[in-house]
């Protein structure tokens, strides 16, 4: 039985039928069209908060390489915020990054941590440069040297 089967007197009247359930399934429910990104995944803008903040501490660690190539073997993390419980050295304040020293064949780690990092910057300049003086700061502690002696510019920007 079609729908015009149904239709009274046999007439040409046209029917509307439900859409499929997978063409239901792309749209949203005020029928305003399949939801997508905002912005071209080539875009910088596409890129999410962490994985810009990610970006600045390779490029960081990057520049402290150049000058002192035993960073090189050094792995790098980034962690949204410090662990509740602080070794009993890392006393006052909140924690903006921390060293893992080397150990039974591990090699050194350095983390640095993500929101308050970026709670303490005012804009994307002043985040470049404080991610910069943390991983000066690390790799100081790491080398046994002061952060003044990595990068002569340290603290002063």
């Amino acid at each position: 039985m079609s729908s015009s089967d149904l239709s009274p007197a046999g007439g040409d009247r046209h029917v509307e039928t439900a859409p499929a359930p997978e063409a239901r399934r792309r749209r949203d429910r005020r029928g305003r069209g399949i939801r997508g990104p905002l912005l071209p995944p080539g875009s910088p803008g596409y890129r999410t908060r962490a994985e810009r903040f990610d970006d600045l501490v390779l490029d960081a660690l990057a520049r402290v390489e150049r000058s002192w190539p035993a960073v090189g073997g050094t792995e790098l993390a980034v962690e949204d915020v410090p662990p509740s419980d602080p070794a009993p050295w890392e006393s006052g304040g909140v924690l903006l990054g921390r060293l893992f020293p080397a150990e039974s064949g591990q090699p050194a780690r350095i983390v640095v941590y993500r929101r308050p990092v970026e709670s303490r910057s005012l804009d994307g300049e002043d985040l470049a440069v404080l991610v910069h003086d943390v991983v000066v700061e690390q790799v100081a502690h790491l080398l046994a040297r002061t952060p003044e002696e990595i990068d002569p510019g340290f603290g002063r920007r």
